[in-house]
């Protein structure tokens, strides 16, 4: 899916949802348990998780729960994008630029 597609498809699914009514602050705190939440699946695929409550998975299975956990991550930012009417286009060019002004290539 293109970039400018998947930003308004999850617009229009979080709105759907009612999802984008909530307060900055609270998806900010969103924002930072599915960062946590990144972190969990990258230590699971990294070493293992040793704790007699969770199922072991095997490494795809962890790899996959790495990749939703990154569309979790995602959507807040594009949430958080979307209510300052910025585009991912423009953070992608930003980012690019600032580190090629900082570091000279």
């Amino acid at each position: 899916m293109e970039l400018n597609a998947f930003q308004q498809w999850v617009k229009d699914y979080y709105e759907k949802r009612g999802w984008s009514d909530l307060n900055i602050f609270t998806r900010i705190g969103f924002l930072a348990e599915e960062t946590g939440e990144v972190a969990r699946a990258i230590r699971a695929l990294e070493i293992g998780r040793d704790r007699p409550d969770e199922v072991v998975g095997s490494y795809e299975e962890n790899k996959q729960e790495l990749v939703e956990e990154l569309g979790d991550v995602l959507g807040n930012i594009i949430v958080i994008a979307n209510k300052y009417e910025i585009s991912l286009e423009e953070v992608f060019s930003a980012h690019q630029e600032k580190l090629h002004k900082r570091y000279k290539g």
